[in-house]
Parts: structure tokens; sequence; C-alpha cells
């Protein structure tokens, strides 16, 4: 399995340099390939401080891209929640994850973020 970086994402999602786009496209119609967490919050960090695209419109695109056939990462249904909740809210990504894996899996979450902790108290 191949692992894939944030710039290889960016390249892809906004198309803007035709040729690393096509190589990632041909990429990963060829290859299986693995995302990483750490790496999808630094394409939503990019996505949002650098192009300004609102968080909904980020949280599809990110979806759109997982969603593609050879594209793997460590729990579809964790992230799902977490990019629902981070088009949602007002939590950062990171903040979302944690809170995907609370609400699919049953995991504790020690925080001293309050918006996080407000958010995993009404899961009780």
């Amino acid at each position: 399995m191949l692992l894939i970086d944030a710039n290889a994402i960016l390249r892809y999602i906004l198309n803007d340099n035709a040729d690393m786009a096509n190589t990632v496209c041909e990429l990963i119609t060829t290859s299986k390939v693995f995302v990483r967490y750490e790496v999808l919050a630094e394409v939503i960090y990019v996505l949002n401080k650098v192009y300004s695209m609102p968080k909904a419109e980020i949280a599809d695109v990110v979806k759109t891209f997982l969603s593609l056939i050879n594209v793997e990462t460590e729990s579809k249904e964790a992230l799902d929640t977490a990019l629902k909740t981070y088009a949602d809210t007002n939590l950062d990504f990171v903040d979302c994850v944690l809170y995907g894996f609370r609400l699919i899996y049953g995991y504790e979450v020690f925080t001293f973020d309050k918006k996080l902790n407000s958010m995993i108290d009404r899961l009780d």
C-alpha cells in the first residue's frame, strides 16, 4: 500500500496543476493508496486557511476523494462523522476526529477544550 501526502491530494482536489493532478489521478486509478488522518488535517487546514474554502465544501470534497475506489483510510465511519461534524460546527478537524471516535467506538476523550467537551457531554 502506498501512503499519499497532502500535496498530492490538494493537486487532485484543486486541479491547479494539470500535470500533477493527472499524475495523482493515474496513481489512484492503478494503485491502492492510504490516507492518514494527519495528512487529511493538513489538507483541510490548507483548503480552509489558504484557499478560504467553506467548511461544508471542504467536507464534501474530502468525502468525495475518500470515496474513490482505491483510496483507503483507518476508519471511514469515524472519519465520516468527523467530516460531518467539521462541516456543521466550529470545531477544528482534529477535535472532530476525536469526537468521531468517541461517537462511533465509544472511546473516552480527555481534553481541556470546552467546545469539544460540550459536544461529548451531549452524547452522555
